[in-house]
């Protein structure tokens, strides 16, 4: 690969390790590497990060892929970033750390997230950021600090995101994108910048806001130092990015209304590309901006989706390889004849955001095997993500025209099966499988104006491999299964609530 001049780097900053992810210009994988990275819970519902550590893994994957491909710096045209959302990364006039960054799991602004809703109200805030406040997002964490640790905001003059504090080592510039951007609860949807009505309500000073930009927007470029510790070239353009979610939907194509991007990792999601923002009416999606310039989002959020199956086998299962645990699923009939299993492991975001939310089996018998379990586990994850589109079909959607599914999860023939059945439409799987790495490259791409649209970056970079058409026998099955599963949660909502209340005790 020496002497190849014309590569595009993505960098995702998760919450796990430290990407780095060349392509050329045909969109082909040229190198990867991750550094892993540590996770810190201090204390009962605290989950923090040391962001030089994001640094030091960035630039140590950095390095390794320009020694894989065999390539200089040079050969880098332009980076893209993107990582973690929601995480908060307080910053000093002279741009040192100030404390460990708070992150999007992180769940002990309760009493934050309240204060938001009284001061800016319900209503209000849905309507200016398209979200209520939740636990994950970054402002009710500002405010955490600012009741809990007064002397530490005291100091701060800028407020950055995970992948942004990388940017701000590449580059020394504070900036962000707005897809990201959307995800601290900050920023007026419709406008695509800072709300300052809300920033006023809570308080927090504008001038601490990176400035935002469209995901291939040229925010600034490698400076020397960042060039000494990583090997790029001084001067090399950075653009936007996105946050992991939005940068993910680029890596599939999902970039337009009718196809949707499907992840089935640990946990689901549900990505919906819109012409327009998008709010739905009780705040159960997350609406944000997409990394596609003048476009938005709708997003579901499952907490265990593929997680579900890797709990269900290590407890029941253990040491059983997947497909072994699944080829007896697949004579199994559609419904599991009666056995409902709702996927609650770890609480619930979409469309219940309840931390108290349980799983459980419904309608075990003596004539279940292991088998009819495994089957019904699949199929109440399929069940939960359906929740997702239903909101998004209520919400006013465009029509569903394909599901692109990626993931761990996706690679289950059986599994695809059940969701294109469960949902009733095509679902695909793509070419491209490094996920949203390789989105910031695309984005990185446009940016360098190697590819004039996003749309264009996907179009010739990301193709079908593999579809999966809905079954009708199955399909009218699984609508009864699925009006009942429906009624699961209602039904046992005061139950969990009086679980945790004696757990608590």
């Amino acid at each position: 690969m020496a002497g190849q001049l014309n590569l595009f780097l993505g960098v995702d900053v998760s919450t796990t390790g430290a990407k780095a992810l060349l392509i050329d210009p045909q969109g082909v994988v040229v190198a990867s590497a991750t550094t892993d990275l540590s996770l810190s819970t201090p204390k009962p519902l605290w989950s923090e990060q040391d962001p030089h550590a994001w640094w030091e893994g960035t630039a140590a994957s950095i390095r390794k892929v320009l020694a894989q491909a065999e390539a200089t710096g040079e050969s880098v045209r332009a980076v893209g970033l993107t990582g973690q959302m929601h995480g908060l990364v307080l910053l000093d006039a002279g741009g040192n750390v100030l404390r460990p960054a708070i992150l999007w799991n992180d769940q002990r602004t309760g009493a934050q997230c309240r204060e938001i809703t009284e001061k800016v109200g319900f209503e209000r805030l849905l309507a200016l950021t398209g979200n209520p406040a939740l636990t994950g997002f970054t402002a009710p964490k500002i405010l955490w600090v600012r009741e809990n640790e007064p002397d530490v905001l005291a100091r701060t003059s800028h407020v950055l995101l995970p992948k942004d504090y990388v940017r701000y080592c590449l580059s020394g510039e504070y900036a962000t994108d707005k897809a990201d951007g959307a995800g601290m609860l900050l920023m007026d949807l419709r406008t695509r910048e800072w709300s300052s009505e809300v920033l006023n309500a809570l308080d927090i000073p504008a001038e601490w806001m990176p400035k935002a930009y469209e995901g291939p927007d040229v925010t600034g470029v490698v400076n020397a130092q960042a060039a000494e510790a990583t090997g790029l070239k001084a001067g090399t353009p950075i653009v936007g990015g996105g946050g992991d979610q939005a940068a993910q939907a680029v890596g599939v194509g999902a970039v337009e209304p009718g196809i949707v991007a499907l992840t089935l990792g640990t946990s689901g999601v549900v990505f919906a590309s819109t012409r327009e923002p998008f709010v739905e009416k009780e705040g159960r999606l997350h609406a944000f901006c997409h990394s596609v310039p003048d476009t938005w989002h709708l997003m579901g959020v499952m907490l265990s989706a593929a997680g579900s199956l890797r709990w269900y086998r290590d407890t029941l299962a253990p040491g059983t390889s997947y497909d072994d645990l699944l080829a007896p699923a697949a004579a199994i009939p559609a419904g599991a004849e009666g056995l409902l299993f709702l996927p609650y492991l770890t609480g619930e975001r979409t469309p219940y955001p309840d931390p108290f939310a349980r799983a459980g089996f419904v309608g075990l018998t003596v004539r279940h095997t292991r088998a009819h379990m495994t089957r019904s586990v699949l199929e109440g994850v399929a069940f939960g993500l359906r929740d997702s589109m239903e909101l998004m079909r209520g919400a006013g959607l465009e029509a569903i025209r394909q599901v692109r599914v990626s993931g761990g999860g996706a690679r289950s023939a059986l599994w695809r099966q059940i969701l294109a059945d469960v949902m009733g439409c095509d679902l695909v799987t793509v070419n491209t499988t490094e996920g949203a790495a390789y989105g910031a490259a695309l984005l990185a791409g446009v940016g360098a104006g190697h590819w004039a649209s996003v749309g264009e970056a996907c179009d010739a970079t990301v193709h079908v491999m593999d579809r999966t058409e809905p079954s009708s026998p199955p399909v009218s099955a699984y609508e009864a299964m699925y009006a009942q599963y429906r009624t699961l949660y209602p039904a046992l909502k005061p139950t969990f609530d009086a679980l945790a209340e004696i757990q608590g005790s």
